[in-house]
């Protein structure tokens, strides 16, 4: 092969090694960051990340309404001076209880779905690392709305690929570049 034709190869990796640690230096900072929380999103049962979900002590009956239950959840973070604003109930039957979580923190009261008891109440912490996760915190924090969400992940997902597409080449290029000036 012609030497011209080896010499741009060398050169296209040169290209490649500068972007890739140029774009790589920024960008570990968000993939550890994404990388830590991943495994603490992985194990947060194991970790206790979530609080342990209560069983009802009650055998059947009928279940109360889920906005008695939002209420009950409400009246729990007016005792505790917190903003009751519900975000959502996550009603677990075969447990027989209900997870009431808010809007602007990230607590949960657990209610027993028949008589309407507070079982348990709790930071969620697996949320906030969650949020921390895809970036959504920020926006959590400040507007609302998913902006620094939606450019975080794309930059880190665009970064990692170029990344991933950059590093084959920096191992595949001198590679071919030996075999070509062999022959």
């Amino acid at each position: 092969m012609s030497s011209s034709k080896i010499q741009q190869k060398v050169r296209v990796v040169r290209l490649f090694r500068t972007w890739h640690k140029w774009m790589g230096i920024p960008l570990i900072i968000f993939l550890l960051l994404i990388g830590v929380t991943s495994i603490l999103l992985a194990w947060k049962k194991k970790v206790e990340l979530l609080p342990p979900t209560q069983k009802t002590q009650i055998e059947g009956g009928t279940w109360i309404l889920p906005s008695e239950m939002v209420r009950i959840g409400e009246e729990e973070m007016r005792k505790l001076g917190r903003d009751p604003e519900v975000d959502r109930i996550d009603i677990r039957p075969d447990k027989g209880i209900a997870k009431v979580t808010f809007k602007t923190h990230f607590s949960e009261v657990q209610v027993d779905g028949y008589s309407g008891e507070v079982l348990s109440i709790s930071t969620r912490h697996s949320d906030w690392i969650e949020k921390l996760h895809d970036g959504s915190i920020v926006d959590y924090y400040t507007s609302g709305d998913e902006g620094v969400k939606l450019f975080y992940s794309t930059l880190t997902s665009i970064g990692l690929i170029f990344l991933a597409l950059s590093g084959f080449y920096l191992w595949y290029y001198p590679k071919l570049i030996r075999r070509l000036k062999t022959k």
